[in-house]
């Protein structure tokens, strides 16, 4: 039976049932935390509705560990297509039947005079002692608004919308930013014989495999991916980080930029201009080639060392060397004259918060916050990148962040149970207490 919300109070109400908004959950659950949990779609809507065809995740299956369902399946060092991961999405569901509410947005949260919050939901209204918003970091598509000067006959959409080659209309394709969806989607149109325009940001690479091993596996036994964020001097700018792009299609392999150039895909440098059909491009692919190619050697560097310090035997193996060089970088293109009829913007998601009346970010908007524990006492954010590790948004860490924050939450509860009973103070007061 789905859990009751207008006029209901809850101990903790959880924002967001993805990946993050389930781990807590469980978590919440196996301490005896009474909770509800919102979901604005159908579990599993990001993967379901943002994702293309051919998705498939970029770390190997043996890094989804969920809380109590880690993978299960039997390729542990494949890559999940879409559809196994919201089938182990909606595995997960069904395994600990989580007091869950689909089809439910949050429209607004606020904090009463009285302490507890106050959320305003197309499912009625309800209060809580403590809220959990593990909604994720992208909201709303970025675009540009240099997009606005493309001709109106020219076709645009975001990343997000992309599903497959088939869906564009006939012609050249301009895909703009390589970060992971970037690259992947110029890879996925590239393989279907598309003519692809890539214009190439500053997003660095990292090899798939290595001396071995899948560097995944490399980098989480040097311990990498459970290192906080409070071990690194400018903690600010490792959560801006963009990840490096690699792909596990088709059982995992390099995304090599150079290598599609060299098999007839056009590479440009950051796109810096659009007068209708004419486009203009800084001089910077080289620098950006060069730069991603440093970091995936460095990556292999810092694993050699890794080899020799343990005394580890592996296989040795030939550095990269580049495939391509760009003979002379190409600053414009002309649309027309290249045929390209569709843009595809790899730009990013903007956070929206808005629905969040209440003072815990910073002048960027981002949650001020100590491993998801806001400067509002009660509020927490789950499934932040960056949030405590590399991991953190990610399937291998964040049920990690999500015991820490369930522990958390029971604490304060317990404290506000305590307060509440010594000083006859509601308890949406004593529950916003800090916990040491």
């Amino acid at each position: 039976m789905s859990p009751r919300l207008a006029g209901a109070h809850y101990p903790v109400a959880v924002v967001g049932g993805g990946q993050a908004g389930l781990s807590v959950s469980y978590c919440l659950r196996e301490r005896g935390v009474e909770h509800v949990l919102i979901e604005a779609g159908r579990v599993g809507h990001e993967w379901r509705e943002r994702r293309w065809d051919s998705f498939c995740l970029v770390t190997p299956n043996w890094q989804c560990k969920l809380p109590g369902f880690s993978y299960r399946g039997p390729d542990p060092d494949g890559f999940m297509v879409r559809n196994e991961i919201i089938q182990y999405l909606k595995d997960y569901v069904s395994f600990f039947l989580p007091p869950l509410v689909e089809g439910v947005t949050v429209t607004t949260l606020r904090r009463a005079t009285s302490g507890v919050f106050e959320l305003s939901t197309t499912g009625g209204d309800l209060t809580a002692d403590q809220v959990v918003v593990a909604t994720g970091p992208y909201h709303s598509p970025s675009i540009p608004r240099m997009a606005e000067r493309l001709p109106a006959d020219v076709e645009q959409i975001h990343s997000s919308r992309y599903r497959s080659p088939g869906q564009l209309p006939e012609g050249g394709v301009l895909v703009v930013g390589t970060g992971q969806s970037g690259c992947q989607i110029a890879e996925d149109l590239h393989l279907a014989g598309r003519q692809v325009h890539l214009a190439v940001g500053s997003a660095p690479r990292v090899a798939r495999f290595y001396r071995g091993r899948d560097c995944v596996a490399w980098l989480d036994a040097m311990g990498h991916y459970a290192k906080g964020i409070d071990e690194f001097d400018d903690a600010a700018a490792v959560r801006m980080r963009v990840n490096h792009y690699v792909t596990g299609r088709d059982g995992g392999r390099d995304i090599d930029l150079r290598a599609f150039a060299r098999h007839g895909m056009r590479l440009y440098g950051r796109l810096t201009g659009i007068e209708g059909a004419a486009l203009e491009f800084a001089d910077d692919l080289k620098v950006n080639l060069d730069r991603a190619d440093a970091v995936a050697e460095g990556i292999k560097d810092a694993i050699d060392a890794y080899i020799a310090a343990h005394g580890i035997k592996a296989p040795d193996e030939a550095r990269y060397v580049p495939v391509w060089e760009p003979e002379e970088q190409t600053s414009e293109l002309d649309l027309v004259e290249a045929g390209v009829s569709s843009v595809i913007w790899s730009t990013g998601f903007a956070r929206d918060h808005r629905w969040i009346e209440i003072p815990a970010f910073d002048g960027r908007g981002y949650p001020m916050h100590w491993r998801g524990a806001t400067s509002c006492p009660g509020l927490y954010f789950l499934g932040l990148p960056w949030q405590h590790s590399w991991g953190s948004g990610r399937f291998e860490a964040v049920g990690r962040d999500a015991q820490f924050l369930a522990s958390h939450i029971d604490a304060s509860l317990r404290l506000a149970d305590v307060c509440g009973t010594l000083t006859g103070a509601p308890a949406g007061l004593t529950s916003a207490l800090p916990v040491g």
